[in-house]
Parts: C-alpha cells; structure tokens; sequence
C-alpha cells in the first residue's frame, strides 16, 4: 500500500538576543497531501501501488473501448504511462498473464508496445509468447505504429521474428488479412530465420502471395458457397472449431444448418473447449431458439471444474454502470460477464446468490440461463451502494464471499466479515476491492480457478 505522499520543508529561526539566551521562535512544517483517490460514484478508494494500478486497468480492458465511466483513450494511455514507469519484469508478467489466464489479445499487445520502447532481452521474450495467433504479427506492428511509422526495434524485430516460427502454412494463411500491416509486410521488415526448408518455402509462399487457402467457413463462403453446405460439411468433418462454432450459430440458424449436427458439435466440444462462460451466453443472446442446447452444453463445460469448497456467499453488481456493453459492436455488457461467472459459480459450489445496487436483494437458487435472467431482472439498476451490501451480507452463515463488481461503489466498503474476494470486471483508475479483500481484476473463468487453489491451499 503507497503511503499518502507528504512534502515536509523545516525552518528553526534562531534570535540571539545575547551570549546567553537563545529563543526558539518556531518550526514551520506544513504538510502537503495528495488529495485522496475516490471512485467514479464518489466513496474513499483505496490507494493502491503502480502495479496494482496497471493490473486493474489492463485485465479486463478491451482495448480502445470505453467504460461507462471512462473512455478508451484514456484507459489505454493510463495503461502506457504506467508500463513505462514500472520494471520491465512487471509489466512482462501482466502482459503474459492478461494473454495466458484472461485470453486478451489487444492489451497484452499494447504492453509489448510500452516495453519495446525500452529494449532488453525480456521484450522480445515477452513479445514471442504474447504473440500467440499469426494475425498479432500484424497486429502489434499496427499499434506500435498507431501514433505514425517509426522505425521497429531492435527487439521487436527480434520477437516478431521468433514468434513468425510458431505458425504453419494453414495458420498463416488463415489469418493472412487485408490490411495496413500484412503479414508479409512483417516477413520482410523482420527477416525471420526458418526452422528447415519446408518453413522456408512456406515464407517463400507467403512472400508472393501464394499461400494454400486453408479450408474454412469464410474462405468456402468467400468462394461463393452455400452457406449450409459448408457448415455441414466443416461440421462432418471436425473442421469447424468450438469457438468458431458459437460465433456462426446465428448463421448456421439463418442457413437452416442440420440441427443434429450443430447440438452434437455443441455437445461433443463442450467439455474441452475452454471456452469463457460468457461465450456461451453471447451464443443464447444471438440465437434464442437454440438457448437449451446452447446451455446444456455450458453447463456440461462448467461440470469439468472442481468444486469450491465450503459456503459461498455470491454478491453480483447490477447496478446502472454494468449494463455498459464490453464493446462497440457487442451485444454483451459487464452484468452479462457477471451473470456468466455466476453461472459456474452455482455449479461448482454451495452458494447463496445475492445483487446489489440500490438494495441488496436475494435471487432464487436458479441454474444456467434462469439464473442469469433472475440476477438481471432482480431489481432497478440504479445507484452502487456496496458497502450497504457487505455489511448485512456480513450477518449470513459463510466461509467465503465472492463479489463481482466494477467497484465503484457509492458508500465505503467494509473489510469482509470471513474470507473475501473482490472481483473487478471493470476497467476503471480507482477501486475500493483492497485491504483485507482479496482483489482479483479480470472475467475469465481463471479467477474461479485463483480463488479455487487459494482456498486449497488454505
């Protein structure tokens, strides 16, 4: 915890008025304090470290989309002015951990920008392992150049080049993409040496813009297919993979897919899919019909989880800043995310599932999409008064409560009565999660995981 910054400046004023007198006439100390950091509703936020700082801003941003409370310009500077502060190291291991356990692409790779400004070994390093689809190749360069052209670093150059070994011929050509940076545009500023001559004559390929077509839904409808023979096709085939499968399921249900095919593709994945639970609520919304499907096969996901251990209690934000969409062109918002990750928690644990906003209200003991609908329509979505919340929560039998929250509470939020988890799935400056809370920032199902081997190894 960063202590209040205090300026303190002395002056002992000496008068002698003889050989033996001396007066102390006084000692001027004023102390100038930095004005204490407060949430967007107005409460005391706690003071937290350039590190922490970073990690709330970074592990759930979707960058260049705007909060409720704050745009996106400012998130990603804040992101940038706290990346060059801080030791390479640092912000290596966000940038690594946003991409590995919270699935980012484009904040981890705003991080990489940040970093190779600086040089070191540890960028390339760290630019090889966030690089983890051949399009961020591309990519990265992009925002690197997202103020204008500059010459890339020398460790850039030397990341994009090791990360180019990672990809064959189909995965480049899958991702090999219309745009201001091409993949072969990084070939050739980085000069990327290949594995063997079959890595070699695939650059070559790609060099000339011969690259094999891989064989995937957009390339078989680009080439005029019809839509529900290629669906049907990629899907016999085991062709289509399970995040591409929830995306498409509006169009497989606009095509008029077999519909035996499409649930027992939802059925067989399932279970190794690794797929957000917010992935399967995105697929409910865009195709309502479908929605039983859609949630046996979440439900069928979660079951692959261990079980949290003792009593849960589960406190969801519903309040008006949730219902602030994660992105431009998405349908989907915070209380979505939210809902979703208590959607697993209800299957991996003995909870009672409570909302805040206004008031706390207690919501039916609900599974999958019920449950989702029961938070969502359990009260107005007004005001953040979480504070209020946690202290009557405090009276209730438990081992651990579990909040999901943007965190920016209009009241003062107390310690937790037991053990307490501070979920935040915002991306805001300040947040009241600290102190006795464990505070965890991001919405992927690996902050269930963190809070699972925490509690295991208690």
């Amino acid at each position: 915890m960063q202590n209040e910054v205090t300026v303190s400046y002395a002056t002992d004023i000496l008068r002698i008025t003889n050989k033996k007198e001396v007066v102390k006439m006084s000692r001027i100390n004023p102390e100038l304090v930095q004005e204490k950091p407060r949430t967007h509703e107005g409460a005391m936020a706690k003071r937290i470290t350039k590190e922490q700082e970073l990690r709330r801003s970074v592990m759930s941003c979707m960058l260049w989309e705007s909060d409720f409370y704050e745009d996106g310009v400012s998130i990603a500077t804040r992101i940038q002015d706290l990346a060059r502060e801080l030791s390479l190291s640092t912000v290596s291991g966000i940038a690594i951990e946003a991409r590995d356990k919270m699935r980012l692409r484009h904040a981890p790779l705003w991080l990489c920008v940040a970093m190779a400004e600086r040089g070191g070994k540890i960028v390339s390093e760290t630019i090889t392992h966030v690089i983890q689809r051949s399009d961020e190749l591309a990519e990265l360069v992009a925002l690197y150049w997202v103020e204008g052209k500059r010459p890339l670093s020398a460790q850039m150059k030397k990341g994009l080049a090791q990360a180019f070994q990672k990809f064959d011929e189909y995965q480049l050509a899958k991702y090999d993409r219309q745009g201001a940076v091409r993949l072969r545009d990084v070939l050739f500023m980085t000069h990327p040496k290949p594995k063997n001559d079959e890595q070699a004559a695939i650059w070559k390929r790609l060099a000339n813009n011969e690259l094999q077509a891989p064989d995937t839904w957009e390339v078989g409808l680009s080439k005029g297919g019809d839509k529900k023979e290629t669906f049907e096709r990629l899907l016999k085939e085991n062709k289509l993979g399970y995040m591409a499968l929830l995306r498409n399921l509006r169009n497989m249900h606009q095509a008029r897919v077999n519909t035996k095919l499409v649930f027992g593709a939802l059925q067989e994945g399932a279970a190794k899919s690794k797929a957000l639970p917010f992935r399967f609520v995105s697929a409910a919304q865009a195709v309502p019909a479908w929605e039983p499907q859609i949630e046996s096969a979440m439900l069928l996901a979660a079951k692959q989880l261990q079980r949290l251990q003792g009593k849960v209690l589960l406190l969801i934000d519903v309040s008006g800043s949730m219902a602030w969409g994660l992105a431009g062109k998405s349908a989907m918002n915070r209380m979505d995310v939210a809902c979703a990750l208590a959607v697993l928690v209800r299957e991996i644990s003995d909870c009672e599932i409570f909302t805040f906003s206004d008031q706390l209200v207690q919501v039916a003991p609900r599974r999958g999409f019920a449950l989702r609908d029961a938070i969502v329509q359990s009260q107005r979505h007004g005001g953040t008064y979480l504070g209020k919340a946690v202290s009557a929560l405090g009276q209730f039998p438990h081992d651990l409560m579990i909040v999901f929250t943007d965190e920016q509470s209009h009241d003062i939020v107390p310690n937790p009565a037991n053990k307490g988890y501070m979920i935040n799935v915002a991306s805001n400056q300040n947040g009241v999660g600290y102190g006795k809370w464990t505070h965890i920032d991001g919405w992927s199902e690996s902050v269930i995981d963190y809070i699972r081997e925490v509690e295991g190894a208690a």
